[in-house]
């Protein structure tokens, strides 16, 4: 530290002599690494910036033509946040985009959000599968599931329609607030009454 002084910290060397005194030590480490959740998630997102993948605009382009898409045919904010990380999982998780997405949104969204997020690459599969020798209406496995036609129709208005290099988007800055919003009130954890003030 510049004062010259170590961080507070529990002493223990292995979980099994945690204190009480250790872990509220920990959990107040955790509330103020939390507040800076979102910028860490934004930070995140820029890194799909100029990755073009092969596609007509860059991954961070496609993110921000989704979310605005949504944002103006009136979704509401936890949405139109899902439709702007909903593949911020694509540096970190080529073969399960969805999946990385789905689990940094899980404490701060639906359940319906988040399951549309978690399945979106099938369901957007009914677009593309078929070219790369799949088959395409491998979302019909989850044709009885209450949430089929709300990420249907989630691909099809806006995940699906955001590759047009014509298309004048928001930026980023834009949403950032809703970003904050959202991350900075999570809803489902196992750790939410533990970090809160």
């Amino acid at each position: 530290m510049a004062d010259g002084h170590a961080p507070v910290s529990a002493k223990f060397k292995e979980m099994l002599e945690g204190t009480k005194e250790d872990w509220d030590i920990i959990a107040d480490h955790a509330k103020g690494f939390n507040k800076g959740l979102a910028k860490r998630v934004l930070d995140h997102l820029r890194l799909l910036d100029g990755d073009y993948g092969g596609f007509p605009i860059d991954r961070l382009t496609h993110s921000l033509q989704t979310a605005t898409r949504a944002h103006r045919d009136g979704r509401d904010e936890e949405y139109v946040v899902c439709a702007l990380l909903h593949d911020i999982g694509d540096t970190l998780g080529s073969y399960n985009h969805p999946d990385v997405a789905a689990a940094i949104l899980k404490p701060f969204v639906s359940e319906q959000n988040h399951w549309m997020v978690a399945n979106h690459g099938v369901f957007q599969g009914y677009y593309f599968f078929e070219h790369l020798g799949l088959d395409k209406n491998m979302r019909d496995n989850f044709k009885d599931h209450p949430h089929y036609e709300y990420t249907a129709q989630f691909c099809h208005l806006y995940d699906q329609a955001a590759f047009d290099p014509d298309y004048e988007s928001e930026p980023l800055e834009f949403f950032e607030p809703m970003v904050e919003r959202l991350f900075g009130a999570p809803k489902n954890s196992m750790y939410l009454k533990a970090m809160q003030d």
